[in-house]
């Protein structure tokens, strides 16, 4: 079904890896494609609890193959016709989706990175803000993301000085969540999204939108999206089974409905 990336559904995790690893996972335009097309489908089966986005061979994402940009191109319309969809996609995904960082993520990888829910580090990972090393601004909702995790004035920093972000620094700042060691990388990274996959889906996929509305309605308005989404919650499936373990002093199976 795909050529530029592999996708595999098990035990209710959605197991995306971008399959370019002799060209450190570039992006080319057929990827930003099959990355929404993925995600697209992963928000669409029930079966699928919990998004889990890598990459093949040593790095995680090198950013745009610069074989395919030409001098006279409109970068401004390749974002809108690639990049932008790829990345709305990602943002309208109501499952959670955690990005495995198991190498180098720079410049679109970065800000694919960026646009999960939870980034988990190998301690072969890091970061790179490559745009300023070629004359261009961070692009694809790279700096949206970026001072909502670390604040304005680092963000100008990584992005103005484009200097590359170690693993353990990215934890510091708090632009990664975890920090994983190489010898442990595929168990650990397997656990987290089997967490995440036996958890109510439903109310994540709320919380997601909760958190959505902080940066986009005012207080009043977000109180009542709140309420909205309470009353959604408190109707679902998974809310009657926990209510009910915690009656019944044991620990409750979500079905993510």
């Amino acid at each position: 079904m795909f050529e530029t990336i592999r996708y595999d559904v098990k035990d209710g995790i959605a197991w995306l890896y971008l399959n370019r690893p002799t060209k450190l996972n570039a992006f080319i335009a057929q990827m930003n494609r099959e990355v929404k097309e993925a995600i697209k489908a992963a928000s669409s089966d029930d079966q699928v609890r919990c998004v889990v986005i890598s990459g093949e061979g040593r790095a995680f994402c090198s950013g745009q193959d610069l074989s395919e940009v030409d001098e006279n191109m409109d970068h401004g319309q390749v974002l809108r016709d690639h990049y932008g969809p790829m990345i709305m996609q990602i943002r309208k995904c109501e499952k959670p989706i955690v990005g495995a960082i198991n190498g180098v993520a720079a410049g679109a990888g970065f800000s694919l990175a960026l646009a999960c829910d939870f980034r988990l580090v190998s301690e072969r990972a890091s970061f790179l803000n490559a745009f300023v090393h070629v004359g261009l601004i961070p692009d694809s909702g790279n700096l949206y993301y970026l001072t909502q995790l670390v604040g304005q004035a680092k963000a100008a920093e990584l992005s103005i000085l484009g200097e590359k972000v170690s693993a353990a620094d990215a934890v510091d700042m708090g632009l990664a969540n975890r920090l994983i060691s190489v010898e442990t990388w595929e168990e650990d990274v397997n656990a987290f999204a089997t967490r995440l996959a036996s958890l109510p889906t439903k109310a994540i996929g709320l919380i997601k939108r909760s958190l959505k509305a902080v940066t986009e309605l005012s207080f009043e308005d977000y109180l009542e999206q709140e309420a909205q989404g309470q009353r959604i919650a408190g109707l679902t499936n998974d809310h009657r089974e926990g209510i009910n373990a915690f009656m019944g002093k044991r620990k409750p199976v979500y079905s993510g409905q």
